[in-house]
């Protein structure tokens, strides 16, 4: 198995500190993981780690994000990760969780997304996108002219709006932190040790390529056969600290913000979104879905090129950009949702974003350099919906050294190397 020959390559010592498999990052993807590698039938016999410095997640990505889960995306690979997505949530969850005492229902509501192009080049990407999702069998999203919009959704203005796709199924938003804490509770269930530390580098043996040790921010560490880097927004830092001689990993912490406001009356010129309003997203980018009843609603944007910095500071995280959302997202909401002029803001918050700085695609495989170090993270706003896809993916990798499901091949370190960028369209 693949493990065995990683392991040959690094053997770790004897005793309570040392693992298998050491999974760095607690989050989705490293829970997923951990999840999928010790319900697979080769993986139960396994001692797996996984390193979280934060058991109570306070500035985890996943439970600051929309949780939304689409199958809209331009490269079949995407497509066929957020397909398993959608099935992970269904029922793959309790299967995996079965029996082991495990609240799997993670809230999903299954009200679709809503991607809105202008006439040009936005047009012909959204068609050539949804040509792509029925090939790889997603066949629920549908093409809407502005007629057809103005008639399924009545309180939307398609001023300047060419074409619409719309998942009919399949799609919608869920609760991130049930689905966090299901897979967690799942894999501890399972025998998987979580580790309450900051793990701060990744140590070999002198003339050794292979990962020996974890280090933690104590001094204290881990020894590890094989170590994966689901690290998220800080899995660059991690490579990083491998030293000059190791490619690096260009993924990057930047600060996105949300906003949580209530809509007023609308009257029949303004109707106001119903609570099943699909994430909406505007061809500037801008976007919003309700949450919950009572006219509430979510909403933000990626900040522009230009202002859009590595976020190194977590107290930055507390005050959201509110001049983005005055200048930008509400204007923007307002013409594109009349009903969203008289608005109130209820609270807003901001997360990390794990930012591939290459593609904004995530990074999967084995390190060119570091022959035992996997990699799981990048993926740049699309990591929770694909952390079901990636966590049995890196258990295959793991156990059988090959991907016997979904081929991610095209997401590895190897375009890293080469400079060659995946560019995926359906990025927002």
């Amino acid at each position: 198995a693949a493990l065995g020959r990683r392991r040959s390559l690094c053997t770790s010592s004897a005793g309570s500190g040392s693992y298998d498999v050491a999974i760095v990052g607690g989050g989705v993807m490293g829970s997923s993981i951990a999840l999928h590698l010790a319900a697979a039938p080769g993986g139960r016999d396994l001692r797996i780690a996984v390193v979280e410095r934060d058991p109570t997640y306070e500035w985890a990505s996943a439970p600051r994000s929309a949780g939304g889960i689409r199958q809209q995306f331009s490269l079949p690979v995407n497509v066929e990760l957020s397909m398993y997505g959608v099935e992970f949530l269904k029922t793959h969850l309790q299967e995996l969780c079965g029996g082991l005492g495990v609240d799997t229902d993670v809230q999903f509501r299954e009200n679709g997304y809503l991607v809105l192009a202008s006439q040009g080049p936005g047009e012909e990407a959204l068609r050539a996108n949804v040509a792509t999702q029925h090939a790889c069998g997603a066949t629920w999203i549908s093409l809407l002219g502005p007629t057809e919009l103005e008639a399924r959704f009545p309180w939307l203005a398609t001023d300047g709006v060419a074409l619409g796709a719309f998942g009919e199924k399949n799609e919608g938003y869920f609760d991130p932190w049930a689905l966090l804490q299901a897979m967690r509770k799942g894999a501890l269930a399972r025998g998987v040790t979580y580790v309450e530390q900051d793990a701060v580098a990744l140590e070999r043996e002198p003339g050794a390529a292979q990962v020996s040790r974890v280090r933690f921010a104590d001094g204290a560490s881990l020894a590890a056969g094989v170590v994966v880097n689901a690290a998220g927004a800080f899995g660059g830092r991690l490579v990083q600290s491998l030293g000059p001689g190791v490619e690096p990993l260009p993924v990057a912490p930047r600060k996105r913000c949300m906003w949580l406001f209530r809509v007023g009356g609308g009257g029949a010129a303004r109707p106001v979104p119903p609570d099943n309003t699909p994430l909406t997203i505007d061809p500037s980018g801008v976007y919003f879905r309700s949450e919950g009843s009572g006219g509430r609603f979510v909403c933000g944007v990626s900040p522009r090129p230009e202002s859009d910095r590595d976020c190194d500071d977590l107290e930055a995280l507390r005050q959201a950009d509110d001049e983005l959302f005055e200048e930008t997202i509400w204007p923007t909401m307002a013409e594109r949702a009349p009903a969203f002029e008289a608005i109130r803001v209820e609270s807003s918050w901001a997360g990390l974003y794990e930012y591939n700085t290459m593609d904004q695609n995530g990074v999967v495989g084995w390190h060119p350099d570091v022959p035992n170090l996997l990699t799981a993270c990048g993926f740049s706003g699309h990591g929770l919906q694909q952390s079901p896809g990636v966590g049995r993916a890196c258990a295959e990798l793991l156990l059988q050294g090959r991907y016997e499901t979904i081929d991610l091949t095209c997401l590895g370190f190897e375009r890293i190397v080469a400079r060659q960028p995946l560019l995926e369209r359906g990025i927002y």
